[in-house]
């Protein structure tokens, strides 16, 4: 008996590799914003990252969340933000970081558009392109400066994610 694939579809690059942060973002140690983030570079994975506390630290799942205010720049209040955790962009790129891997001219796959923070890491990195699933509530900064900086964005679906005590 043989096993057909009954539509002979393969996902193209981008849904592949966005799929993968699906499955990264399982290991993630927050359930607020559970997110995971590909470095891929010639259709090579680079380096993944997930959301989660630093080495050594008590993670949200077995500490709880340090929640925060995040205020606009007018004074106002927006949103809360657990920040016991690093962002899994960020640990994408710090794992590369610890084992010499460069990250220039690579395209990094994550479930929203980068936020304020990562932006400005990715854009040090040398990453040249962004693919993401959604939007980031508070994603104009970014959007802002990868155009300055030449950085193709590219985002799936213009849906903003949410997710619970946003």
């Amino acid at each position: 008996m043989s096993i057909e694939n009954v539509n002979n579809t393969r996902p193209d690059w981008d849904r592949y590799f966005l799929d993968l942060c699906e499955a990264i973002s399982k290991r993630a140690t927050c359930n607020r914003g559970k997110c995971g983030a590909v470095i891929v570079k010639d259709k090579r994975i680079m380096t993944t990252g997930y959301v989660g506390a630093p080495a050594g630290l008590p993670h949200c799942d077995e500490a709880g969340h340090d929640m925060r205010k995040v205020f606009n720049l007018d004074g106002t209040t927006t949103t809360q933000h657990c920040v016991r955790t690093l962002h899994a962009e960020q640990n994408a790129i710090i794992q590369a970081a610890r084992f010499g891997i460069s990250l220039e001219g690579s395209t990094l796959y994550c479930k929203m558009t980068p936020c304020r923070t990562c932006a400005m890491m990715i854009i040090n990195a040398g990453i040249k392109r962004v693919v993401c699933e959604k939007r980031y509530h508070a994603d104009s900064d970014t959007i802002k400066y990868f155009k300055q900086a030449n950085i193709e964005l590219i985002i799936i679906n213009n849906e903003v994610e949410q997710y619970k005590n946003q």
